[in-house]
């Protein structure tokens, strides 16, 4: 297999995705339109999902655990009174209801679903694996599984608006693999009634908010006014790659400790002080050279090895 062409680009940039396409969809119109060789994204947004989908490109791409695993921020729209197949309004209505709870009660029983871990049904409409098949093919072919529940990390719901009796809006704070629709339609069953996600926005991914994110007609996702002059400048400028890392906490190493790690060797003492060897094993750190972040590591079996690094040996100037 051939080399994949296009540009040798290293960075991170948020797109206010907006409702219609899928995720998939902008990774590859961005690949294009930067004209890059790599290019991935930090965290599926649904087609009826809007908000913050961060988009790396090179060695970005190996900080893309870290987004995965971030605490993220979501504001969504419950709608009361209707039950749908894919628990938001793609999907048939399966059942109705009369019952709509008051703003207590919606506030009261939200909170029994916050807590590390709970457990959570994810929804049969849902991209996890069963027997070698996504769930969403077993659902559309009428063989839904049934899923057994998962735990997850909810840290707050919050009710933040009332606009009618039929709707509720929320803001949930959550760790990875959260079903915001699975939540919506638990609130509603905990309530004696049925719902549904009607609306879905993404404020927070990990580091990354809405306050840098760029929506497709800020990035004018087209070459019409391309031209030799311009072609090799960017749309719009990269976050640095180490972004993704910015909430794990910082290690000084040195030049020859750095090379180490970066070259997959282990370490069993820094000459900065050895306090990351007293810490609980298995904490992630982000390895810093004089002000340079040269990726992740953690102490396994009293040694610091490297978990993932963005730089390698060209960094040091090794062949």
């Amino acid at each position: 297999m051939g080399r994949r062409k296009g540009r040798d680009l290293d960075g991170w940039l948020v797109l206010d995705k907006p409702l219609g396409p899928t995720s998939t969809h902008f990774v590859n119109q961005l690949r294009w339109y930067y004209d890059a060789r790599k290019v991935g994204h930090g965290g599926t947004l649904d087609p009826l999902a809007s908000g913050v989908l961060p988009i790396a490109f090179g060695r970005a791409t190996a900080t893309i655990p870290w987004i995965m695993d971030s605490t993220k921020i979501y504001r969504f729209t419950l709608a009361l009174g209707q039950s749908r197949s894919t628990d938001d309004l793609e999907g048939d209505v399966t059942a109705t209801s009369e019952v709509r709870p008051d703003d207590a009660t919606l506030r009261q029983v939200a909170q029994g679903f916050v807590g590390n871990p709970v457990l959570q049904v994810p929804p049969v409409y849902s991209a996890l694996r069963v027997g070698g098949q996504r769930s969403y093919d077993l659902a559309r072919a009428g063989k839904a599984p049934d899923l057994p529940p998962r735990p997850v990390r909810i840290d707050s719901v919050t009710l933040v608006a009332r606009p009618d009796a039929d709707h509720a809006v929320f803001e949930v704070q959550s760790g990875k693999g959260v079903y915001v629709r699975s939540l919506a339609r638990d609130i509603a069953l905990a309530c004696g009634t049925v719902g549904h996600v009607s609306a879905l926005r993404r404020l927070r991914c990990g580091p990354f908010t809405l306050g840098e994110a760029l929506t497709p007609a800020q990035l004018k996702l087209d070459k019409a006014e391309e031209n030799r002059e311009n072609a090799k400048v960017l749309p719009a400028p990269l976050m640095a790659a180490a972004t993704a890392l910015a909430d794990i906490p910082a290690l000084a190493v040195t030049r020859e400790e750095g090379r180490a790690l970066v070259c997959g060797q282990r370490l069993a003492s820094l000459a900065g002080g050895n306090d990351v060897f007293h810490q609980p094993e298995g904490l992630l750190w982000r390895v810093v050279l004089e002000g340079h972040v040269l990726g992740v590591a953690r102490v396994e079996q009293g040694v610091l090895r490297a978990a993932r690094m963005i730089e390698d040996q060209h960094f040091f100037g090794d062949t």
